[in-house]
């Protein structure tokens, strides 16, 4: 089938698009800008301006099999200022606006209506399991997405199903969270940050990937489904886990207080608070993880070379 993914050169879209393109889809990414020359994404680039939901792009969309939304601007890329803030959210607003709206106006209109998301939604809480039927919280993240699941949800129809992937903490060496923990555990000075109690879900980028394809394919997967691992842990238990991968102590913690003072308040959203998270609505569908554990998805990721 045809796979539209808008958002599809990143830590996430590139090797989703790989795996697509190697089950035999016919693969179209809509970018900002189409780089000159042979390049390794699989597929066909697509120039899109998120800004103009009638352009040529659109045209993409009729008949697709699915499309994946996985736009918008980096969460952790910079300190979150008022400015930087409003960039996170109007990017995700204005890309899922987009899509959204030409789907609904497609002659032919997509299957399925894959949209980004991420447990944020759930706000900070303590050691409570949650499921995808949690409400949502109220600080910055959980008002993006909850924005953003709302903007998806206009492209349902009688012909389009539309799911939103609650994304935690995505593990793999070449992108996303991890590269940047690594290096104070190279240097001996690893370990929990803050308190070290709150829960850090996360999955490794082989079942987000495996989930996301699962997802196109499987009709009753619709409404939210959070993408994270079976065993959320803390983050306290994440660390030993990683210095235990790196064969590195980690028994350094890092102050709350100097975290805020480096990063304001992002520091609250992304590391020093969480959510116990697990994938109930994945699993209650038949879905099954190939790491469940986080020493054996480390092990994986590092493949026991770091000395």
């Amino acid at each position: 089938m045809k796979i539209v993914i808008a958002g599809g050169t990143g830590f996430l879209g590139r090797p989703l698009a790989h795996a697509l393109a190697a089950d035999g889809h016919e693969v179209v990414i809509l970018t900002r800008r189409v780089p000159r020359g042979p390049g390794s994404a699989p597929g066909r680039l697509v120039t899109w301006t998120p800004a103009d939901g009638r352009a040529p792009w659109t045209a993409e969309l009729e008949g697709a099999g699915a499309v994946v939304n996985l736009a918008g601007e980096s969460i952790g890329a910079k300190r979150w200022s008022t400015a930087q803030k409003q960039r996170i959210l109007d990017s995700r607003l204005q890309a899922t606006r987009s899509l959204a709206g030409a789907i609904a106006r497609a002659a032919r209109p997509p299957q399925a209506f894959i949209s980004g998301s991420a447990v944020g939604y759930y706000g900070p809480l303590g050691e409570e399991i949650v499921t995808e039927d949690h409400p949502a919280g109220s600080d910055f993240l959980a008002t993006v997405c909850e924005q953003w699941e709302s903007a998806a949800v206009q492209g349902a129809g009688d012909r389009t199903r539309v799911t939103c992937i609650r994304t935690g903490l995505v593990l793999e060496k070449d992108g996303g969270a991890l590269p940047r923990m690594l290096t104070p555990f190279r240097l001996g000075v690893g370990g929990p940050l803050g308190t070290g109690r709150q829960y850090w879900p996360w999955i490794h980028r082989a079942d987000w990937i495996s989930l996301v394809r699962w997802t196109i394919d499987h009709p009753l997967a619709t409404g939210a489904i959070n993408a994270t691992a079976p065993t959320p842990v803390t983050n306290a238990q994440f660390t030993r886990s990683l210095g235990r991968a790196l064969h590195r102590p980690a028994f350094m913690p890092a102050p709350a207080f100097a975290l805020r003072l480096l990063l304001g308040e992002m520091a609250d959203g992304l590391l020093l608070s969480g959510q116990r998270a697990i994938p109930a609505q994945a699993e209650r569908l038949g879905f099954r993880f190939q790491f469940a554990d986080l020493d054996e998805a480390l092990d994986a990721i590092f493949a026991r070379t770091e000395k």
